[in-house]
């Protein structure tokens, strides 16, 4: 309710005063460099179009929440398996629990300590579930809600948990405990039962050492009051739970790692530490009836074969028309190091060893029936590895692996970025897939996926929603994630398109990465036109066009030189620096300023004009799908390598890409395979410029002969015309990518803190740098030119000890901003094709390119294309800057555009049409155009609205007069990390992530506060570079180096979210026990029942002592269910849970009024019995 009150105090006063802190009456009034650089005109002037656009948005249509978790579950520690309901549970070291049933059914949940889930236990067929976490807490899961809540909790303080048991349809569970002794707890009440098995009587009282903890404990399948308690040290121990006492008792003298009974409750089956299996039978419990070692070698003088690797987990499952099966992982034989990790079938004399790509943390063996006593008949086993998830088939004599349909590949290989795209054209999807499937492994197992339970509905909101995921080897993926599922479609190897970089031959490299050369950086794609775009780490761009034919061809590349003269030293006597010095004497003053193996060459000459990669110069078979148009290289200049790249954008109907570094901009076209500009950010500024500059001196040597090493500048100089690192970087390395995703917190020194901008310098240092640097700067050059902050920047997070993960983030960027470099370059940090008006007050608008940077500058380039789509293939586009400079605070995020009425405009396209189709028709057919939005009308009027967005601002300028209409200072203390302009409702906003967790909403154009929450703390970088927003209100990020997390800023989503998720729990019928026929019932074969509640019960066992468990009630259940539920389904679901409530009221009541019919039957009693002893008594006997 206070939040409510508090969005409708935000809409009044935004609505009352539209100039207020988020109206700008002038472009200039707002602060030194962050005003309009045209502050002629104020937002009341004529034609401001201020008044004549009427918004409906109100922040009533905002409200955030997490939807979905899709991938992998991160450092996984425990699994479980329903055999009824057929879901599947895995809980992970962060202490998170990832529930999937059938494709669609996936469930994330969180303990709030996140502690590490020791294990996990399903109360089979009941729709709940038990966690036991690393904090010795059990918690009781309701999963017949789609959000799981917890419901009981157990908190043990005196000892610390190792095991759990749940016998199948019992209500007591058992607890193993770090000393050796077997607790019971009651899961309807959650509390611990009086009845307790203390390991000094389990063993023998002859025994002088303690047995260790509990590893294993399971009932008897022929008799449930037996219960079998496994301790660490080898002894094994049968409990009979009536007499209390020990039945027999076995010993080993290697460490037990498991245990696991025969059906038929006659033999048990341990796995040792010295990876042997032993085998015993109750009838003679002094010795094993068989020991095995399954891969230690026999000795050939007969004697005990050689010990091997601890076998961590043994199943011993019984078939009724076949041998046995058993199934244990580890027990390798020592000699075999760099054999893989395991998993071992042994059926029958046939022993087959399934090697795996991960360490094993758990598997399970999934029977047919869930009785204990009962023939198993196994037909899969899933295998939980460290970052894998696989289901083989056990049915099959090749044990082949099922095709597994969740999406648990997307860290295959680390994520390094990623785009979102809600509301696609509908065609794209089925596209997509159809060349995707072309790509589909053989060799699976032909049987349905196993685990099939829960189920799955569309929800009410349907629409396309593709996501894109690039990665450290290159690849890109495309994911169908409609109705917040996901769904692998098509894989694209952007390494193909390169030579494969040969190792050990000595020969010098151009490469500026040491690992994951092609990662790829960041991406551009259009989905009308179906135009993609990459930019890679190692400083190259790739355009991509779609194709339904395969092709061969050759691959055409280009090389830019987007290098940036900064001002050079003058020095007095320039002319004595020969042009023709010696190489190998200028190397080594070159080496020790570096300190780099990545600037110079390795023996001879300096690297100059020569990419990092090499394209393959040979004819590409090229499948469906998408296929390489065009690569552009930047190449190293002067032994500097070049700059990676941070901004890029693509425009199919200009048939431009143009992208930007922290030297400068380049734009191609990609049509005529021609670079059309290749300038320095200072240069593009011309005569408006806004900062008083030192001239640079030329170089003297650039009319000699290309390729000859250019050294006339001292080598103090070269070092400084590197982009520098604004913090100190302790030791020297090459650039890497952020590909470091799989460790806990990237290590981010060397990497730029903005998703628009990556690196930008080397990580060099200059000691003695302080002076030079100080004389380059100009006298007039404005000092706040350090304020350019995520254009190219450093950030400095610790990363040695825990304690400093938390809040690393925002704290590292105060203490950076203040040490950056005064010579930073101005990177170039946004692009944005759109027709507009590109000069103040034209008349018409025409194709454009807006220009970011670092600095919060806004540069307009005009783009001036032939008339004719003839002379479009022949004639050169003319590309010249406009002088139009417009100004932000920080740097510059994102740009969009708005026609009169205030409508999205989106930038032209081609509409899409085969490159390579057999049909002659479409081969021939003109390039379709779409110039703008289908929003519009065919008038686009006689004026727009830009919409720019930076770190520390959002503008919104009229064109074509260039008034700053509306100003909002986002953020003075923070800054954002990711902006982008979606729709939502048919309204359009802006949306925000600040690096200090808060996601905030603006209404445009007026930029009036929507939404400002503080949801998302930034933990690592992780979050940063992989956030993004979309339409219809939804977002996502990588929440680890192994998941998506998806989440939703609209109300609407998140009143139909229930609609949406799966229901982990549906009715299904418990199979019957079958009937094992009287001959067996009578001799003891079938298991014998026992009443548990007359044992374990109050009455019976007594309490036990409050200081050994503290019982917490759940804060889920109904509670949860209240706080879940929202629209027409809230109503249904309140309704519900009123007669939830009401049937819980009345069944207390019920109690109440049958203990106190019993108490007063009890009274009665006694008084009947008193009147009886006394009636026939006088008065003188008493």
């Amino acid at each position: 309710m206070k939040k409510f009150n508090f969005r409708k105090v935000l809409d009044g006063l935004t609505a009352s005063s539209p100039g207020g802190s988020s109206g700008g009456g002038s472009g200039g009034g707002i602060g030194a460099g962050s005003g309009s650089m045209h502050p002629g005109g104020t937002a009341g002037a004529a034609g401001t179009p201020r008044d004549e656009i009427q918004e409906i948005m109100s922040s009533d249509y905002f409200q955030i929440c997490k939807t979905v978790r899709h991938g992998f579950p991160y450092l996984p520690t425990a699994l479980a398996f329903d055999p009824v309901q057929k879901i599947l549970a895995v809980g992970t070291r962060t202490g998170a629990i990832r529930i999937l049933g059938r494709p669609g059914v996936d469930c994330y949940c969180q303990h709030e300590s996140g502690a590490a889930v020791l294990q996990l236990q399903f109360l089979i067929n009941e729709g709940a579930l038990v966690s036991a976490s690393a904090d010795d807490t059990l918690h009781l899961w309701n999963l017949r809600q789609k959000r799981p809540a917890i419901l009981h909790s157990l908190k043990f303080n005196r000892e610390r948990i190792t095991y759990c048991h749940l016998p199948f349809q019992s209500k007591w569970l058992y607890v193993g405990t770090e000393r050796g002794n077997t607790h019971i707890v009651n899961i309807e009440s959650f509390i611990l039962s009086g009845y307790v098995i203390m390991w000094n009587k389990a063993i023998e009282l002859s025994t002088k050492t303690h047995p260790g903890p509990v590893v294993h404990l399971s009932d008897s399948p022929r008799d449930e009051g037996k219960l079998l308690i496994g301790y660490e040290n080898g002894t094994v121990v049968l409990w009979d739970l009536r007499s209390k006492r020990a039945d027999l008792r076995v010993y080993y003298d290697e460490a037990i790692h498991s245990v696991d009974w025969h059906h038929e409750g006659k033999q048990f089956m341990c796995s040792h530490s010295d990876g042997s299996l032993t085998l015993w039978n109750l009838k003679s419990p002094s010795r094993p009836f068989q020991i095995t070692i399954p891969h230690g070698k026999i000795q050939r003088d007969g004697k005990k074969p050689e010990s091997c690797k601890p076998i961590l987990k043994v199943e011993y499952k019984t078939c009724k028309s076949s041998e046995p099966f058993i199934i244990f992982s580890g027990g390798l034989s020592y000699d075999k190091a760099c054999r893989r990790p395991s998993l071992t079938i042994i059926h029958g004399k046939a022993i087959t060893v399934l090697e795996m790509d991960h360490p094993i943390v758990d598997f399970l063996t999934l029977c047919e029936t869930p009785y204990p006593n009962e023939f198993q008949e196994p037909y899969a086993v899933v295998v939980l590895l460290e970052k894998d998830l696989i289901v083989v088939d056990l049915t099959q004599s090749n044990f082949p692996i099922f095709e597994n349909p969740y999406p648990i590949d997307i860290h295959e290989s680390p994520v390094t970025c990623t785009e979102y795209f809600a509301d696609c054209p509908p065609d794209l999807i089925p596209v997509l897939y159809s060349v995707g499937a072309k790509h589909k492994k053989q060799g699976y197992s032909n049987k349905e996926w196993p685990i099939s339970g829960g189920a799955w509905n569309l929800g009410t909101q349907i629409y396309p929603e593709i996501i894109i995921t690039g990665h450290a080897d290159g690849s890109i993926k495309f994911w169908d994630a409609s109705a917040i599922t996901l769904q692998m479609l098509y894989k694209l190897k952007t390494s193909k398109v390169f030579e494969k970089q040969k190792l050990g031959e000595g020969k010098p490299t151009a490469e500026i990465v040491e690992e994951d050369p092609f990662a790829i950086q960041m991406m551009y794609w259009c989905p009308e036109s179906r135009i993609f775009c990459v930019a890679g780490v190692s400083a190259y761009v790739i355009v991509y066009r779609f194709s339904k034919h395969e092709v061969n061809t050759e691959i055409v590349s280009l090389e830019v030189r987007l290098q940036y003269d900064i001002e050079d030293i003058i020095t007095p006597e320039p002319e004595i620096i020969p042009p023709f010095p010696d190489a190998s004497f200028q190397l080594p003053s070159l080496r020790s300023l570096s300190g780099s193996t990545n600037t110079v060459a390795c023996e001879g000459m300096m690297k100059d004009s020569i990419p990092c990669l090499s394209v393959k110069t040979r004819p590409v078979r090229m499948p469906p799908g998408y296929q390489a148009e065009l690569v552009i290289q930047l190449v190293w200049v002067d032994g500097e390598p070049p700059q990676q790249i941070t901004s890029l954008a693509i425009n199919s109907a200009y048939g431009l890409v143009a992208f930007g570094n922290c030297n400068g901009l380049a734009v191609v076209d990609f049509m005529q395979k021609t670079v059309l500009l290749s300038m320095g950010t200072i240069d593009l500024y011309g005569s408006s410029d806004p900062y008083q500059r030192q001239p640079r001196s030329p170089r003297k040597n650039k009319q000699f002969t290309a390729g000859l090493t250019e050294l006339t500048d001292s080598p103090v100089s070269l070092e400084l015309e590197r982009c520098k690192s604004p913090t100190s970087v302790k030791g020297s390395r090459k650039l890497s990518l952020p590909t470091d995703l799989k460790t806990d917190l990237d290590h981010v020194n060397g990497h730029c803190t903005s998703p628009t901008s990556q690196i930008c310098s080397s990580g060099k240092r200059l000691p003695s740098a302080d002076v030079t640097k100080s004389n380059r700067r100009g006298p007039g050059r404005p000092p706040f030119r350090k304020a350019q902050s995520a254009a190219c920047m450093e950030i400095s997070l610790p990363v040695t000890t825990e304690e400093n993960r938390e809040n690393t983030f925002s704290r590292s960027r105060s203490s950076s901003v203040s040490s950056i470099d005064k010579e930073s370059k101005e990177a170039i940090t946004a692009l944005y094709f759109m027709e507009t008006f590109s000069r103040k007050n034209d008349s018409t608008v025409s194709p454009c390119l807006w220009v970011g940077t670092g600095l919060g500058m806004v540069l307009i380039i005009s783009l001036n294309l032939p008339a004719t789509e003839e002379l479009r293939q022949t004639e050169p586009v003319m590309v010249s800057p406009s002088g139009t400079v417009l100004t932000l605070k920080g740097a510059v995020l994102t740009f969009s555009c708005l026609d009169c009425m205030g409508a999205l405009m989106h930038p032209p396209y081609e509409v899409w049409r085969d490159p390579n189709s057999m049909d002659d028709s479409e081969k021939m057919r003109k390039r379709k155009l779409v110039m703008y939005s289908p929003s519009s009308s065919g008038d686009m009027g006689d004026h727009q609205f830009a919409v720019i967005c930076s770190e520390k601002q959002a503008k919104v300028f009229s064109l074509p007069s260039q008034t700053c209409l509306y100003v909002h200072n986002i953020t003075e203390t923070s800054f954002l990390l990711r902006a982008d302009v979606v729709t939502l409702c048919n309204s359009i906003c802006l949306a925000c992530f600040c690096a200090n967790g808060h996601i905030m909403a603006m209404s445009l154009p007026s930029l009036r506060p929507m939404l400002d929450v503080n949801y998302l703390p930034v933990t690592d970088m992780r979050i940063a570079r992989t956030f993004c927003f979309t339409n219809e209100g939804q977002a996502l990020y990588l929440s680890s180096p192994t998941e998506i997390q998806r989440l939703t800023y609209s109300q609407e989503m998140c009143d139909n979210l229930q609609d949406m998720l799966g229901d982990l729990f549906t009715p299904v019928e418990t199979p019957e026990a079958q009937n094992r026929g009287f001959l067996k019932g009578l001799f003891g074969g079938s298991g014998q029942t026992f009443d548990r509640e007359e044992l374990f019960g109050e009455a019976s066992a007594g309490k036990a002592s409050r200081s050994l468990a503290q019982h917490i009630p759940g804060s889920g259940g109904i509670e949860g269910m209240k706080g879940a539920a929202g629209g027409v389904i809230g109503d249904l679901a309140r309704a519900r849970l009123a007669l939830d409530e009401r049937g819980q009221r009345l069944g207390e009541l019920d109690e109440k009024t049958a203990s106190m019919m019993a108490s007063a039957e009890a009274f009665s009693k006694h008084a009947h019995e008193l009147m009886l002893k006394y009636k026939d008594k006088k008065w003188y006997q008493f």
